[in-house]
């Protein structure tokens, strides 16, 4: 097989593990029907520039084979880590999201299709999250995460931060963005009888805290990981899409 071929495959074998992977029934994100309609319609008005302009950007990246096989690859990528979930708080749950990835090598808006299609797998065959919450996940997971990791990896690197740190960083603060707004969602289907919404987003975060830091953080690792192998086998690539446009730091 050629090198292409070999990832291909890889990406393939990857996708059937996370498949294959018995899972509990835990709610990924946002479970279905724990938001009021409103809430999901207004949501779901929200992603609909970002996926418009997300869509736009995958189509002009997937004339290119090179390209279309990292994008691949992120989204692989970011089926797998937000499979991996630990129960939190009710109606939701604590996990990676793995967009920062997608964010730093193609941008947020490339990321925000990536992950919807991600969460739309999810909630039709794993019953993680669900169709009337697929708005509000979509904004906290593939949206306002990958917004963060992108700002972060660019400051970063206007900064001169180490390639590596900066890679950590936008992958670390993008994964604990996605739960602050995930939190203000909850929060504003469900205000607090004595404070309001600013009291029961206070109580989300705080049983969200505990899970989701270690949890960020090792999700920076990994992603520094995946980047330094695509750094040391797909460099190539990585210039085309001009993630490398200078010397690895």
């Amino acid at each position: 097989m050629t090198k292409n071929e070999k990832k291909f495959m890889a990406v393939s074998v990857m996708s059937c593990i996370a498949l294959l992977v018995p899972q509990s029934a835990f709610a990924m994100h946002i479970m279905e029907g724990y938001l009021p309609p409103v809430h999901c319609i207004a949501w779901g008005a929200l992603c609909i520039p970002f996926l418009a302009l997300g869509l736009i950007r995958i189509r002009r990246m997937v004339k290119e084979p090179r390209q279309a096989l990292l994008l691949a690859m992120s989204g692989a990528f970011i089926f797998v880590v937000s499979s991996l979930k630990i129960p939190s708080v009710t109606g939701s749950c604590s996990h990676m999201t793995g967009t920062g990835l997608a964010a730093i090598l193609f941008g947020p808006a490339a990321a925000c299709v990536l992950g919807l299609i991600v969460l739309l797998f999810q909630a039709l065959l794993l019953a993680h999250g669900g169709l009337t919450t697929l708005g509000a996940n979509t904004f906290s997971m593939a949206i306002a995460g990958p917004l963060v990791s992108w700002g972060i990896w660019l400051l970063c690197r206007k900064l001169k931060v180490n390639r590596k740190v900066s890679i950590f960083l936008a992958a670390t603060l993008g994964d604990l963005l996605t739960y602050c707004v995930t939190s203000l969602q909850l929060a504003a289907a469900y205000p607090a009888a004595e404070g309001g919404m600013a009291a029961s987003a206070v109580k989300f975060l705080g049983v969200f805290a505990p899970t989701q830091l270690p949890l960020a953080l090792i999700e920076g690792i990994l992603t520094v990981i995946v980047i330094i192998g695509l750094e040391t086998y797909a460099k190539p690539e990585l210039k085309q899409i001009g993630f490398l446009k200078e010397e690895t730091a």
